[in-house]
């Protein structure tokens, strides 16, 4: 995005970019560093240190691998927004000799919580507040030791409990009572049951460190989150991948086609049943594995999340793009728009589309003529 801006032509659209760029950072919105670079014409050195709180908690949000100075300086920010973005994330992290302040601090405790080591007082400290959601943040963090997860199994909460239940602390009975919990909770009618059931992306991480023996016992585990770390693991058996090829949740199934040596027909079944996900990033056609040859047919897949793909083909032949730039979904349109095989009279068909992001997409393309750009700016009155 950055060199397309930054080179465009069109001031008008730069401007708006930068106007788009800064209204994100008053919204608290996260936006890559490169973009605030752009916007601010300052590099994040500068950035990290301006006058603008939101500004310097924007850069604490995107800038991860911003060196341990630029973090104390964070950490010591006057400001509660700039002192809490600056912990969001784990990495670049708080250094051990910090931990103790920050952990006292209200802005930064619940994030602290769930992913710096706790020594046991830390720990007392932090459940002695009644913050639900301090509660929920320690139940996750990775570094508990058992004695810590066997004082939250009392805890009425439903994130608490599936946290918990995710523990290398915890046994299978255990496990299995919590769970029933939050599913009866669910059953009756529990939002925050549904949410820890549903839209949790906690996992067992410990999982990818365990032995072989201890990892396949978990092939079988009636609780997706295992068998998605399962999934993440390296150097299983290959009777253990054609399990997980073909878990009954999508979830694992995509985990486990992450490995360097999925099959090509498991990669390309996976994106032609599912539309690759609503395309996340990173996706798996670009895994060395995908046999590349079958995108441009996708272009007659019903979904139209599928046909999206094709434009993965940087040499997707003319009739394909035209096909795409007749489809009803703008999205399609606008893939072409920017698609390196399209054609001037494609494009100019393009700039006249009724969906302005598909006519500014084709504006912005590369292999625009020098004629039709002028024609643009001159219509723009630039």
């Amino acid at each position: 995005m950055r060199r397309r801006i930054a080179e465009h032509p069109d001031p008008a659209i730069r401007n708006a970019f930068t106007d788009f760029v800064r209204d994100m950072v008053d919204r608290k919105v996260q936006i890559g560093i490169v973009d605030l670079e752009e916007a601010y014409g300052q590099p994040r050195m500068m950035l990290a240190s301006a006058p603008s709180p939101s500004l310097r908690a924007a850069v604490a949000r995107t800038w991860h691998d911003r060196p341990l100075t630029v973090q104390m300086d964070l950490l010591a920010d006057p400001d509660p927004q700039v002192r809490s973005a600056a912990t969001e994330h784990r990495n670049p992290g708080v250094p051990p000799e910090w931990r103790e302040r920050c952990l006292a601090d209200p802005a930064v405790r619940t994030s602290l919580a769930r992913y710096v080591p706790l020594t046991s007082e830390q720990f007392a400290q932090l459940m002695r507040h009644e913050e639900k959601e301090l509660h929920q943040a320690v139940a996750g963090n990775p570094h508990l030791s058992a004695e810590m997860v066997a004082q939250l199994l009392g805890i009425d909460d439903p994130l608490v409990r599936v946290a918990v239940a995710l523990s290398r602390h915890v046994d299978a009975e255990t496990r299995e009572r919590l769970y029933a919990l939050v599913e009866a909770e669910r059953a009756d009618g529990s939002i925050e049951a549904e949410v820890a059931l549903s839209w949790n992306f906690a996992e067992p991480g410990w999982l990818r460190e365990a032995p072989l023996d201890e990892q396949m016992s978990y092939l079988d585990c009636p609780y997706t989150p295992f068998r998605c770390a399962l999934a993440s693991c390296h150097d299983l058996p290959e009777e253990a991948w054609r399990r997980l090829d073909s878990d009954p949740e999508l979830a694992v199934r995509r985990a486990a086609a992450r490995r360097p040596n999925t099959p090509p027909e498991v990669l390309e079944g996976l994106v032609r049943a599912h539309g690759d996900v609503l395309h996340i990033r990173p996706l798996l056609v670009d895994h060395p594995n995908f046999p590349r040859d079958v995108l441009r047919t996708f272009v007659d897949e019903p979904s139209p999340n599928v046909r999206y793909l094709a434009l993965e083909d940087p040499e997707l032949p003319l009739p394909h793009l035209q096909q795409l730039a007749a489809a009803t979904e703008p999205f399609l349109r606008r893939g072409v728009a920017r698609h390196p095989n399209v054609t001037d009279v494609l494009l100019e068909r393009l700039l006249g589309d009724p969906d302005p992001q598909v006519a500014d997409d084709a504006a912005a393309n590369s292999v625009l003529r020098p004629t039709q750009m002028y024609r643009i700016l001159t219509a723009a009155g630039l």
